[in-house]
């Protein structure tokens, strides 16, 4: 297989596999891509919950973006999650230095056993400096209502909450509607001149860990190669109800996906 393109993450580690750096680079891999990563945090954690977080020193953090970033060009950049303050500031520094492009944001709040990931003060500097330096942002409902102030109960709700992110200078929007009780799994994607809604069937399951980590990586690579932003989420979208269809049942709480989904493995090495 041909690499199509070089995709940058700047994320956390998650210990257990099924989110995080570890997530993005299955996901950038599996889709036909070279990824390069900056690491912001270390976790420990599993299915259940996670036990501890290890920040990494934003001035390191910058020299990971940096130093690889200018042997490496990437075609586009996935940023996760960024926990303080200062790593904002540092990766928004790096980001503008290098003049990167093709930038994903997935503003990564809370783990999915309910572990609080950024603190108060990082979530109003990433909404008044780095939401308006992304072409996508890629919230899901509960990580919407922290950034809009809204609570949201319905696909309207979730219009409302993405135009209140445009207001605040995203370009893009895709709020995630996992979160919604119903059969239908709806997100909606946003910018000023045009809005998509993409309806898929639920699949009822608790093995969902990682499914925001693996979708921002999928449309950062699919935007890489040169789709279009519309299309690289409709495609990404479909990579992830994949890897959900087809999830393994590993762990005693919320598993992860599959995310080699979309390889065809030669009968010789199966």
């Amino acid at each position: 297989m041909r690499i199509k393109s070089k995709i940058l993450i700047i994320a956390g580690s998650d210990s257990s596999g099924g989110a995080g750096i570890q997530a993005d680079i299955k996901s950038v891999t599996s889709l036909g891509s070279y990824a390069m990563t900056a690491i912001t945090a270390i976790t420990a954690q599993n299915t259940t919950g996670v036990k501890s977080i290890t920040p990494i020193p934003s001035k390191e953090i910058s020299n990971q973006i940096e130093f690889t970033s200018k042997d490496i060009k990437p075609h586009s950049v996935k940023i996760g999650m960024l926990h303080s303050t200062q790593v904002i500031k540092s990766v928004i520094k790096s980001i503008k230095k290098l003049k990167l492009k093709k930038i994903i944001l997935d503003p990564v709040m809370v783990a999915k056993g309910g572990a609080k990931l950024i603190d108060d003060k990082a979530i109003l500097v990433l909404k008044k400096k780095l939401i308006n330096k992304v072409d996508l942002i890629t919230p899901n409902i509960p990580e919407a209502e922290i950034l809009t102030e809204i609570k949201i109960k319905s696909v309207l709700d979730m219009k409302n909450a993405a135009k209140i992110l445009l207001d605040l200078g995203a370009k893009n929007v895709l709020i995630k509607g996992g979160h919604l009780g119903s059969n239908r799994l709806k997100d909606i994607f946003v910018n000023k001149k045009e809005t998509a809604l993409f309806t898929n069937k639920k699949i009822k399951t608790k093995n969902t860990h990682g499914t925001g980590c693996t979708l921002s990586s999928a449309i950062a690579t699919y935007y890489g190669c040169g789709k279009t932003l519309k299309k690289s989420c409709e495609l990404g979208i479909r990579y992830v109800n994949n890897a959900i269809k087809t999830r393994p049942k590993f762990g005693k709480g919320n598993g992860p996906i599959n995310h080699l989904n979309s390889f065809i493995i030669e009968k010789k090495f199966r």
